[in-house]
């Protein structure tokens, strides 16, 4: 079957969010190190940007790097980083073609400084694109996210330039990195596991969630596709009976 076939074109997510999972493991199985399985990653990473630049999706992000992703051996945290900025900048005129713009989201201050001045070269590049918005998840935690929006409303109100009775989800909202985007429509995770890793707690309240067997590497254009097509057949009622969102429509 040709999932692509499958979509309707008047009914896409807005907002596609994906945990890319299953790198290391896909290596290991292929008898080669972690290194190998996050290089072929790179490969779907575009692919998937491709297809989501084709069917005319708004948002994609990508949780590329998480906090606790600085955890692992230094090794493997010096090439993700270097493997991260070099794709970037190797991809860089093909995001320009495809009037692809990039973002990023997440504690970048963390970042080495030569991958985040990279980072940033590469986003200025891209900022007068109109199309798809690619939004990469780097150093990025939800709990950190949180915490930051919560110190940041806090000392506004401290300041007295906040109304505390004016806290809302709106407000709330508007102090994440995500601000400038919808919530996603849709999570998909690769890799077989069941959980959402301290992603976009607070965004995905209500997103639809697709999980996955197959490793990132091996993640098709077709897959994704197949994700979208399922989701669309999927009633999102918001709370409300099946009988309300009927009559909505």
């Amino acid at each position: 079957m040709n999932w692509r076939d499958e979509i309707d074109l008047t009914r896409l997510p807005q907002h596609v969010a994906i945990i890319m999972d299953g790198n290391g493991r896909w290596a290991k199985e292929h008898g080669h190190d972690r290194s190998f399985g996050h290089e072929n990653g790179v490969t779907t990473v575009r692919q998937i940007t491709e297809m989501a630049s084709e069917l005319g999706l708004r948002f994609l992000t990508l949780y590329t790097f998480s906090t606790e992703n600085w955890n692992r051996p230094q090794q493997e945290v010096d090439l993700l980083m270097h493997l991260v900025v070099t794709a970037i900048e190797q991809q860089t005129p093909d995001l320009v073609r495809n009037n692809v713009r990039l973002t990023a989201i997440g504690h970048l201050q963390r970042m080495p400084e030569f991958a985040r001045e990279r980072l940033q070269r590469c986003m200025a590049d891209t900022a007068h694109c109109t199309g798809l918005t690619l939004c990469l998840a780097l150093s990025y935690s939800a709990r950190w996210e949180i915490v930051e929006a919560c110190r940041a409303i806090a000392q506004q109100a401290h300041d007295g330039t906040l109304d505390p009775a004016s806290i809302d989800d709106n407000l709330f909202a508007s102090h994440l990195a995500t601000a400038a985007m919808p919530d996603p429509d849709l999570l998909i995770r690769t890799g077989g596991d069941l959980r959402v890793s301290n992603y976009l707690l607070w965004q995905i309240a209500y997103s639809e969630l697709y999980f996955t067997d197959k490793y990132w590497p091996d993640f098709t254009k077709d897959d994704f596709c197949q994700a979208i097509a399922r989701y669309q057949k999927r009633e999102r009622r918001y709370g409300k009976t099946s009988e309300q969102v009927a009559n909505t429509q």
